[in-house]
C-alpha cells in the first residue's frame, strides 16, 4: 500500500500539468482558426466550395454558430465547448463531430494499440536475436534497426500492398472495421518504424545495463544468463522503452492518418482528411484536440508504469 502511494503521488499534479496542456492545445487552435484565410460563416455556408452565398444566409449562419459573438466570448464558448464535449457540427460530413469522434475513436486506437503491440514483439526478437547470435547477427540486427526506423509509411504501405495483395494474394488491400485479415497490412506498416526505434533504444539499454556492477554481481553469485537478463537487465532496458512508447503514439497518430487513407480504412485519421479537404476546421480543430488527449493520457500512462517499475516508487529504475 505504502508503494502504491508512493507510485500515486504526483499524480495530482500530473493532471494538472495535462489539464494546462489541453488548455494551451484548444488555445493555440483557437488562434489558428482565426489566422486561417477565409471567412468561417462562408465556409460553412458553402459547403467549403467558395460558392458566392447571399449575406442574408451569412448573417443566420453567424448567429446560428455564434460567429457574430466578440471574440473573447467566442473563446470562452469554444473552452467550455471542449470541456463538456461538444465540440460542434461537421458541415463538411453533415454529422455532429462528437459523434463522428465517437464512431471513428474505436477503429484508430485498435489499430494503434496493435501496432505498438507488435512494434513490442518485433522490437525484442530483434534484440534478442542481435544479443545472442554473434557478431555478425549483431550487425544485422542493428541494420534492422536502422532500416526499419527511417521506412515512411506512405511507402512501406504500397510496398506491403504490393507484395502482399497484389503479387502473393494473401491479404486484402482494402481494410474495413470488421475484418481481421485487412488488420495485417496496416498494423505492420504503422510497427515497422516504430520496432526499429524500440529496438535501438532496448538494444542501448541493454548494453548499458550488461556494464552495470549489480550485473558482475549477480554473475559472481552464480546466477544464470537467463535470469540475469530477466531479473537486472531488461528490467533496466524496458524503463527508457516503455518512456519511447508513450512518444510513439503522436507517430502512431500521425502515421494512421496516411495508413487509414492508403488503406481505405475508416478512422481518425480519414476524418482529420476530410475535413482539411474541405476546410472544415471545426472538425479538424476536435480531432487535433482529441490526438492530443490520447498524447497526454499516453504520457501519464507511461509515467505510472515507470514508476510501478521502479521498487523505490521514484519513477527511475534502480538495481
Amino acid at each position: 500500500m505504502a508503494r502504491l502511494l508512493r507510485t500515486l503521488r504526483p499524480l495530482p499534479g500530473q493532471l494538472l500539468g495535462a489539464a494546462l496542456v489541453m488548455w494551451a492545445v484548444v488555445s493555440i487552435t483557437f488562434i489558428a482558426l482565426r489566422v486561417v484565410p477565409g471567412d468561417p460563416a462562408r465556409l460553412i455556408a458553402g459547403g467549403g466550395s467558395g460558392i458566392d452565398v447571399p449575406e442574408a444566409v451569412l448573417a443566420q449562419v453567424r448567429a446560428q454558430y455564434g460567429l457574430d459573438l466578440p471574440l473573447p466570448q467566442q473563446y470562452l464558448n469554444m473552452l467550455l465547448g471542449f470541456a463538456q464535449g461538444h465540440f460542434g457540427y461537421a458541415y463538411s460530413l453533415r454529422d455532429d463531430i462528437a459523434a463522428l469522434l465517437g464512431r471513428y475513436l474505436g477503429p484508430t486506437l485498435l489499430l494503434a494499440a496493435l501496432a505498438l503491440l507488435c512494434a513490442w514483439l518485433l522490437a525484442l526478437a530483434f534484440v534478442a536475436g542481435a544479443s545472442h547470435g554473434g557478431r555478425w547477427a549483431a550487425r544485422l540486427g542493428a541494420w534492422l534497426e536502422v532500416l526499419g526506423a527511417s521506412l515512411p509509411h506512405f511507402w512501406l504501405g504500397a510496398l506491403l500492398i504490393m507484395l502482399f495483395a497484389v503479387k502473393l494474394r494473401w491479404l486484402p488491400a482494402v481494410s474495413d472495421a470488421h475484418s481481421v485479415a485487412g488488420l495485417v497490412l496496416p498494423v505492420l506498416t504503422l510497427a515497422l518504424p516504430c520496432a526499429g526505434y524500440l529496438a535501438q533504444i532496448l538494444r542501448g539499454a541493454l548494453q548499458h545495463a550488461e556494464r552495470a556492477p549489480f550485473v558482475l554481481s549477480a554473475r559472481s553469485r552464480g546466477e544464470s544468463e537467463a535470469g540475469v537478463l530477466l531479473r537486472h537487465t531488461l528490467r533496466h532496458a524496458v524503463a527508457p522503452a516503455i518512456s519511447a512508447s508513450a512518444s510513439f503514439v503522436g507517430a502512431l497518430l500521425s502515421g494512421a492518418v496516411v495508413v487509414e487513407n492508403v488503406f481505405s480504412r475508416p478512422g481518425l485519421g480519414r476524418v482529420l482528411m476530410a475535413g482539411v479537404d474541405s476546410r472544415d476546421i471545426q472538425l479538424v480543430a476536435a480531432v487535433v484536440t482529441l490526438s492530443a488527449l490520447m498524447y497526454v493520457v499516453a504520457n501519464l500512462l507511461a509515467d505510472l508504469a515507470l514508476r510501478a517499475l521502479d521498487p523505490r516508487g521514484q519513477g527511475e529504475a534502480q538495481p
